[in-house]
């Protein structure tokens, strides 16, 4: 139940709707990759081709995944050190595990 617990925090400084469109669409563009290997399965395909489709949504997925890491350290990790909160540096590493 932890796990909920931790998806559930509010962002205190909301992202700029430049960055956020950026992020949306690059998001948009991983699940129309993720359709196109369901639609891969539906033809038959390869399955050779597959796995370069799969290896490439993972890859994009950790892209957006270290983007998300990177926006969290300049802003909420900064924030929470500069109001004497440097627990939230372990929180940091272990997010950081997570995504390797």
């Amino acid at each position: 139940m932890e796990d909920n617990k931790e998806c559930c925090h509010q962002k205190e400084t909301p992202r700029c709707e430049k960055e956020l469109k950026k992020l949306k669409n690059r998001l948009s563009r991983i699940v129309g990759q993720m359709n196109g290997i369901g639609k891969m399965l539906d033809e038959n395909r390869y399955c050779g081709d597959i796995l370069v489709q799969v290896a490439a949504v993972e890859s994009a997925l950790q892209s957006f995944g270290y983007e998300i890491f990177k926006e969290h350290m300049e802003s909420c990790v900064v924030e929470q050190i500069q109001r004497g909160n440097t627990a939230v540096v372990d929180e940091a590493v272990e997010l950081m595990k997570k995504l390797k």
